[in-house]
């Protein structure tokens, strides 16, 4: 859209820009359609548009074919956009990006991010769109360019800061181009500039706890004069030898360290047992016949290599709204590294029964202890690595603290998005997680429908509202 058909649009859909809410229309085609270019948009991509104002991004996408949700918080532009876009890939959700729910985008393949972020609130955005764990593939962003110099900064530069490093932990920063005030209208007062996000791969985030990281960049930037020695003396015991092992003068400031030395600097005030990522314990686990029947025991490298029959649980844990919480494995685990998984998942040893592992599993990986329901027990087959698995459920709201060489993240899921993500992308979840998902949704939906037939004819009488069974229990 050119400058006059910015000003008949704006007379069309009667809008004035409103300058809280970051209102600047962008009215050079051709940057509309380079910056899609560099998102390198296609008819096989999910992209969510943050603040598409009169479209002029939304027309470049939709005619490379992909699907677009756009999020407007101006209503009056709602109809409009409507109008001028009647496209079955196209849909327009009125309301505030802080609240739109990022898990749905797990269950889209190909999801990029594009939009010209309102000042304001563009560091706000960009945390709660790209901070870990995220579904978005890619990221072409217009911002301020004070804000896209701080994200892309280097170490020693005025700009670099706890934010940066926050943002280019689990992610690659590129500074594209700066944009002149005057391809707006109206013309805010800074320039803007574009910046490209793509995400790390999981060995590449080479962190043993990405909090740990994070409180001490925190503290490290509180006061940027002064030396890290001081600003991290509660976290550092020996900071001349931290200083030493990561490369730094015992003098620096939190300026001067580069991506590598923070996370090199985390690792090393990490507690040692979050540290146990080589090879695990040789555990020995029941070696049982095909109707779950002990006919011996063996180590956990000859369970595996040899396909033996062996035990395991799966817990699903649900909080108070009916999501379930997934756990994502640690890049480190020897197996389905970086897979989503059940909320606990692990072995029965030698000596223990199903019952005792699921509770020892539940304080060991997440922390909490709660009352476990049986759901159902999993015959052994090549889809659930030979394991008989019995599957598990239960309530609780956390906080859960996990080991980081276990677990990477958890976070609770709508179920419905879970089924989604499930069909569209099974090669995002471990094995065992997909059989234990299926049997619980039969389940769950054999109670559902159990309790939504309408009553059986009782001679007049009427059911008990407060019966035993009044609802199905997740």
């Amino acid at each position: 859209m050119n400058l006059s058909q910015i000003r008949a649009a704006l007379e069309e859909a009667r809008v004035r820009p409103v300058k809280t809410l970051g209102q600047n229309f962008l009215h050079d085609r051709n940057l509309s359609r380079w910056i899609v270019t560099q998102a390198e948009v296609g008819p096989d991509d999910f992209v969510l548009e943050i603040g598409p104002g009169l479209g002029a991004l939304t027309e470049e996408i939709l005619s490379r074919g992909a699907r677009v949700i756009a999020i407007e918080k101006d209503a009056r532009l709602i109809d409009f956009l409507r109008r001028k876009f009647r496209d079955s890939r196209f849909e327009v959700r009125h309301g505030d990006a802080l609240k739109f729910d990022t898990r749905v985008l797990f269950a889209e393949r190909n999801v990029k991010l594009l939009g010209n972020l309102p000042y304001y609130i563009a560091s706000q955005l960009l945390i709660r769109f790209v901070d870990y764990p995220s579904a978005i593939s890619l990221a072409l962003l217009m911002l301020q360019d004070e804000m896209a110099r701080r994200i892309t900064a280097n170490p020693t530069s005025a700009d670099y800061g706890a934010l940066t490093l926050r943002m280019q932990l689990h992610h690659r920063i590129e500074y594209l181009r700066k944009i002149p005030n005057t391809v707006f209208f109206p013309q805010p007062e800074v320039a803007s500039a574009v910046v490209r996000i793509t995400p790390r791969l999981p060995a590449e985030v080479d962190v043993f706890d990405p909090a740990i990281f994070r409180r001490i960049v925190r503290l490290g930037f509180s006061q940027r004069r002064k030396q890290l020695r001081k600003l991290l003396s509660d976290c550092v015991g020996d900071w001349e030898t931290a200083a030493e092992k990561i490369a730094v003068s015992p003098s620096a400031r939190a300026e001067e360290l580069s991506l590598s030395q923070w996370i090199a600097l985390t690792n090393f005030i990490t507690p040692s047992s979050e540290k146990a990522v080589a090879a695990p314990v040789e555990e020995r686990f029941p070696v049982v016949d095909e109707h779950d029947r002990k006919i011996g025991d063996a180590g956990r490298s000859e369970v595996h290599e040899n396909n033996l029959r062996h035990r395991a649980i799966h817990v699903l844990i649900f909080n108070e709204k009916g999501e379930v919480l997934l756990q994502k494995r640690s890049p480190w685990k020897d197996r389905h590294p970086s897979l989503w998984d059940s909320s606990v998942a692990g072995h029965v040893s030698a000596d223990e029964e199903y019952d005792a592992t699921a509770q020892r599993e539940l304080v060991e990986e997440l922390g909490v202890e709660m009352e476990l329901n049986r759901v159902a027990k999993i015959p052994a087959s090549e889809r659930t690595g030979e394991e008989f698995i019995w599957l598990y459920s239960g309530r609780s709201e956390g906080p859960f603290r996990f080991p980081r060489c276990e677990i990477d993240a958890v976070q609770f899921f709508p179920i419905e998005v879970v089924d989604k993500w499930n069909a569209q992308k099974p090669e995002e979840f471990a094995p065992g997680f997909r059989e234990c998902w299926a049997i619980w949704r039969k389940t769950f939906l054999a109670k559902t429908q159990k309790y939504s037939r309408p009553p059986e004819p009782t001679n007049g009488a009427l059911p008990d509202p407060a019966g035993a069974d009044s609802k199905p229990a997740i």
